[in-house]
């Protein structure tokens, strides 16, 4: 005849997380069945207690699962919504010096057809060109002003 063991008990299983208070009553009545029914029934009460605590590690695996793949989505979002800076110092340094390049043609061109008028369509076209070039790299550059640069601690 065996020796009489007691059965464990939550309270001396070192494993289990004590913030679980679910699991731990579910791994109680586990234990007191298992007191009530006997050794025979020890196995289905076992599967049922892992198959419990197998549901809850899938719950807490797909909820991370969840929680990351949102998290990727908002990343990709805020990725596809930022400005990305579509031009460099180089492309900015060269369209200045084709317009600087173009500018003196055209003024030729402007002042000897219609003389002063044809010069001042000449380089109003030439501004519309780079203000059209500046706004379009710099979107807010002609718009209102940022919320951050009219609250400003240096305004009297």
């Amino acid at each position: 005849m065996r020796a009489a063991c007691p059965l464990p008990t939550v309270d001396r299983m070192s494993g289990m997380d004590a913030r679980d208070a679910e699991l731990k009553k579910e791994l109680n009545a586990t234990l007191q069945a298992r007191r009530e029914l006997g050794e025979e029934y020890e196995s289905a009460l076992v599967d049922s207690f892992l198959e419990k605590v197998d549901q809850r590690i899938d719950g807490a695996v797909e909820r991370r699962v969840r929680r990351q793949l949102a998290e990727q989505q908002m990343m990709v979002a805020r990725d596809s919504r930022s400005p990305k800076p579509t031009d460099s110092w180089g492309e900015r340094f060269g369209f200045g010096i084709v317009s600087l390049v173009l500018a003196v043609p055209l003024s030729a061109i402007g002042g000897g057809v219609a003389d002063l008028p044809g010069l001042l369509v000449a380089w109003a076209g030439i501004v519309g060109v780079n203000a059209f070039q500046a706004a379009r790299v710099n979107p807010g550059l002609f718009g209102k002003r940022r919320k951050s640069d009219q609250d400003s601690d240096w305004e009297d």
